[in-house]
């Protein structure tokens, strides 16, 4: 294999911080500008570290695979768009010449790999000397770094990887071969309806189905209830916090509103959020220098403690947003399921593994993702129900019960927008719009009533 992925630890300056970044190396070493590209995007998601470094791995196996075809870069950047639609297996024969063997590609998915390709050569021609290094033609450049400076300057010139994306019809007209590029246009789609928890289950779910293992019927509650896998739920089918969010929680992050004897929820960011020790500013600063942790979501995704973290909106300077329970009576709801999991069941870290999580496993470490979606799939199934996203039964299917309910209650979508929070108006729709079933219901409900 030409080009191999791998983990690297990157530093570029004496500070003694390193980034564990995903690096590719090829038979001529590894490519570092990328390294450096990927250190400068710091602020992107690992997701997207991840996707973007997969991207490049594509387009340098498909230079390497087609040594001395091409001449020019249009003509690879045009022949590399369309393997990734159609792939590269012939669809008569099933032979495939270049060994890549590709099967094709989702529009969407294609576009989505272009775009990092652009991100990455926009960079790239914008770094110092990088008009010297490029060479033409372009296969007397004999390294990848090489190689993909040209890549850069071709693209810094021409915007080859930006067309695909052109929609101004001025730009097309000025560059001629931009119709010969373009891949398809993916078609348009209506915001698809999306599966939700059901919500004459919910109830049997939480009582029946969150269960200690080994528990039985005539045990106390203490011992027969998780109250761990309760409280979560509730966060996500009353409060329509992500399962992530919900273990990025800190102990203090839940506080008792004694006027209205009810839980009040703060999910902050997980490194610029505030400390909740007034020593430190960040969170960031927080884990680090008094428990020698970094941020569930700066962890590799190949570690357990890994959390992703969806840049929500946040309503307040402080870093956070505030969970909305919806019915608020829920919220009272989960203050007691709350105090009976830290009063019988929470395992406290042991010493010299401190951490300031709300949420424990066995061991008193930080709740893994991975434990709470097995504790998850087993209430599902204790109740009786087969556990899937298609059946809406799923994690985050209780996140679009949520948002559906407030629709269904009447609440406008700019309010559903701040209860969900997100940062657009428009990405509340998903989870908003009725199933065909129930559009369908609806229909021979008003003709029978005609």
């Amino acid at each position: 294999m030409y080009v191999i992925k791998i983990k690297a630890r990157y530093s570029n300056d004496r500070t003694g911080k390193e980034l564990l970044l995903p690096a590719l190396i090829t038979e001529s070493g590894l490519v570092i500008s990328h390294l450096r590209f990927l250190s400068s995007k710091g602020a992107k998601s690992l997701s997207w570290h991840e996707r973007a470094t997969f991207s490049l791995k594509l387009l340098i196996e498909f230079i390497n695979a087609n040594e001395q075809m091409f001449s020019k870069a249009s003509d690879i950047f045009r022949a590399f768009s369309q393997a990734l639609v159609e792939g590269t297996i012939n669809p008569v024969t099933l032979e495939d010449p270049s060994s890549l063997f590709w099967s094709p590609r989702q529009l969407e998915d294609a576009n989505n790999l272009l775009t990092l390709i652009t991100v990455y050569t926009d960079w790239l021609a914008e770094q110092p000397g990088h008009d010297k290094q490029r060479l033409n033609p372009f296969f007397k450049a004999t390294s990848t770094e090489q190689r993909l400076n040209w890549c850069a300057y071709y693209h810094k010139h021409s915007r080859v990887f930006l067309n695909h994306l052109m929609g101004d019809e001025g730009d097309r007209k000025r560059l001629g071969f931009v119709r010969s590029i373009a891949i398809m246009k993916s078609p348009v789609f209506d915001v698809p309806s999306v599966k939700r928890f059901p919500e004459n289950k919910i109830q049997k779910l939480l009582d029946k189905g969150f269960v200690r293992a080994g528990s039985k019927a005539d045990y106390p509650d203490q011992d027969r209830i998780d109250y761990k896998g309760q409280a979560i739920t509730l966060l996500m089918h009353y409060g329509g916090v992500r399962k992530s969010e919900a273990l990025h929680l800190y102990v203090n992050d839940i506080i008792l509103d004694s006027k209205r004897n009810e839980a009040i929820v703060r999910v902050y960011h997980p490194q610029v959020g505030n400390s909740p020790d007034l020593i430190f500013k960040t969170r960031k600063e927080f884990l680090a220098k008094e428990y020698q942790l970094r941020p569930r979501n700066e962890v590799h995704k190949s570690e357990r403690l890994h959390l992703g973290w969806k840049d929500p909106l946040l309503t307040d300077k402080k870093g956070f947003f505030q969970v909305h329970f919806f019915p608020p009576s829920k919220a009272s709801e989960f203050l007691l399921v709350w105090a009976n999991y830290l009063k019988y069941q929470r395992v406290e870290p042991a010493k010299g593994r401190e951490h300031p999580y709300a949420f424990t496993n066995r061991e008193g470490q930080p709740e893994t993702i991975k434990n709470f979606q097995r504790l998850h799939v087993n209430a599902v199934r204790r109740i009786g129900l087969n556990h899937g996203k298609y059946y809406g039964t799923s994690e985050h299917g209780h996140r679009h019960s949520y948002g559906y309910r407030l629709a269904a209650h009447g609440f406008l979508q700019v309010e559903i927008q701040k209860a969900m929070h997100h940062k657009s108006p428009d990405s509340c729709l998903v989870y908003t719009q009725p199933s065909d079933d129930e559009l369908r219901t609806r229909m021979v409900g008003m003709e029978l009533n005609d």
